[in-house]
Formats: structure tokens, sequence, C-alpha cells
């Protein structure tokens, strides 16, 4: 597999000629053509719009038709005009050459006067693994490659640092960026690699564009 991070939490994985996209947002620029041909499967964790748009996945339609939407209940209460199948956290499913396993359920807290949403971690063929907006921990499972919030109103980097130790993948690289300055993503890859390597892992510090293979 090879791993593609674009801007912020966008995930593009490729395997066998097929690709998986995960949560398409308003803080990634739009997915390209080449991008959106030949998708199998597009995963949205959560209805925040910084994880989906409909105009991004329009984009993705436009160019795979066939491509299936996973997605938790809360988005397809606001993605009513798109074909979403819901998926919750216990739930399996296959899409071509990519195994899903979705954890998890809710979001991370951002504040007590923010209604929490629905959130699903998902695990790719059993080797990547996204929480999405949470820190959810897939418990008793060796994570090959996790990728790791680094700046978010719902996190603080003690909690980044924490949950990086508890899972002690083998390779990370960070995610949910967007939202930090150049300086600040330095100062959060220092801390999320640091935790890596406590666990004997390597980290990644992946930017847009950049791939890691899998």
């Amino acid at each position: 597999m090879r791993l593609t991070k674009l801007e912020h939490a966008a995930l593009v994985i490729e395997n066998d000629g097929t690709t998986l996209i995960v949560d398409p947002g308003s803080f990634t620029t739009p997915i390209t053509d080449a991008a959106a041909t030949g998708v199998e499967a597009v995963v949205i964790t959560h209805e925040h719009g910084d994880h989906w748009t409909p105009d991004q996945l329009q984009r993705i339609l436009a160019k795979s038709p066939g491509a299936k939407i996973f997605a938790p209940e809360g988005v397809a209460l606001v993605a009513s005009g798109f074909d979403i199948t819901v998926v919750a956290p216990g739930d399996s499913v296959e899409a071509g050459p990519f195994a899903l396993r979705f954890f998890g359920g809710r979001h991370a807290e951002i504040h007590s006067s923010i209604p929490l949403v629905d959130n699903v971690g998902v695990l790719i063929n059993e080797q990547i693994y996204y929480a999405g907006d949470s820190f959810f921990i897939p418990e008793g499972l060796e994570v090959d490659v996790l990728a790791v919030p680094a700046g978010a109103p719902w996190l603080k980097i003690s909690e980044v640092m924490d949950y990086v130790l508890a899972v002690a993948p083998k390779r990370s690289f960070p995610t949910h960026e967007m939202v930090l300055s150049a300086p600040g993503k330095n100062i959060a890859n220092d801390r999320i690699e640091w935790a890596t390597e406590q666990g004997g892992g390597t980290f990644f510090p992946l930017k847009p564009g950049d791939a890691l293979e899998i």
C-alpha cells in the first residue's frame, strides 16, 4: 500500500490499483482528477466540515461514480444527498482490496457547550489506524501506522503524547495540522516523535503530498 497525506485530515491510500480516500474536507485542497479516479471507497469519520464537504465528494464521484461512502449516522443525516453506508463502532466491511474496521463512537469534547457528534476511527487492512477527532485506543491491537492529530480545538499536546505512548505504533505521522502555524507544526512534530520513539517506533513528519510505503 501507498499512503499519501493531503492537507489537514485527508489521506489517499492506494492498493492493488484502487484507492481509498479518508476525510476530504474544507481544509484540504480540491481533490484532483487523478486522485479521484479509481476510488473504491471514501471514509468520513464525522460530520464536521474540515473532514468532508459536498464539493469534495462530488469531485470524487464524478470520476468514480461507483465509490462507496462509509460514515457514521451523523454524517448520513447531514449528507442526505449522498448514498452513505452507515457504519458504527464494531463494524467491519470490505471495499475492494480494503478491509475496514471501525472503532470509537463519539467526537472528543471541544467544550461542554458544544454538542458531541458521532465519530468513528478506522483501521485499514489491519495496518493503518486513524481515530478521527478522538483519542480512541483500539485495545489489544498492534498498530503499524498511526495517524496522529497534531492540532485542534479539542486537544492539547500532552494528550496527544499520552495517546501515542498508549498506542505505541511502529510508525506514526501527523495529521489534523492545518490549524497550526509552521513553527507550531514543528513543535507538535517534535513531541509526537518523542512519544513514538518511546515505544520503539519511527516518526515520519509527512507534509501534504508526501507518501509512505506500507
